[in-house]
């Protein structure tokens, strides 16, 4: 591929399915003159980072255990309160320096089923930087935020009938899968499905929007 416009990193914690979505859509008429540059997990041995494997791409681990370890202990030797918000102050913080001295330099960094909640310490540096932040959530606009939200739904659906969740990709901000959404869909819950199912669906939606949702960031970039 030609020298790219734009570079991305990716940051994940699993599989990477929608990592692998993003590799395949790079340098395509869907993600033309973009190249994944860097990728960073927060768990080890993953199959995410074999994926950045295949593809060449470089990847740092960074995991918060250590800076949890060092935190301040109360009487029974279990992290403070104030030691683990100190802790994932320094884990972001680290986070930020480690994006910011990649050579090059991202345009874009997009969280792909990253299951870390993002603190100031990490957003104010890279915001200064002027680098773009957004995250993929599955479930709409104020539904469901935070962790298990397929889960959730789903038991929504089979106990009280929702009758539909989604998939969003949104901007990053403090708080948790609160930001400006980018593109959404709807995903329709159906009765007597397994979580399982729904959540197969779900995927495959995610793995549409995540290259949309880049696309479309990408392009207001270069406006």
């Amino acid at each position: 591929m030609a020298q790219a416009k734009y570079n991305i990193t990716v940051l994940i914690s699993g599989s990477g399915t929608n990592l692998q979505a993003l590799i395949d859509a790079c340098g395509t008429s869907t993600l033309p003159s973009t190249q994944i540059t860097h990728v960073i997990s927060n768990r080890k041995g993953v199959k995410g980072l074999e994926r950045a494997d295949k593809a060449g791409i470089p990847w740092t681990y960074h995991n918060l255990v250590k800076y949890k370890n060092a935190a301040p202990k109360d009487s029974a030797g279990k992290p403070t309160a104030d030691g683990i918000a100190k802790a994932r102050s320094e884990y972001d913080a680290d986070l930020a320096k480690i994006i910011l001295a990649l050579t090059p330099r991202p345009h874009l960094i997009v969280c792909a089923g990253w299951m870390h909640i993002v603190t100031p310490a990490f957003l104010t540096p890279i915001a200064d930087a002027g680098i773009k932040i957004i995250n993929l959530h599955p479930a709409l606009p104020g539904e469901f935020a935070g962790a298990n939200a397929i889960g959730r739904a789903w038991e929504a659906g089979q106990k009280e009938g929702l009758k539909r969740t989604g998939v969003m990709i949104h901007e990053v901000i403090a708080e948790v899968d609160a930001g400006e959404p980018i593109v959404t869909e709807e995903v329709e819950i159906r009765q007597g499905e397994s979580e399982d199912e729904l959540e197969d669906r779900m995927h495959k939606v995610e793995h549409r929007l995540i290259v949309e949702g880049t696309r479309r960031t990408l392009e207001k970039l270069g406006q």
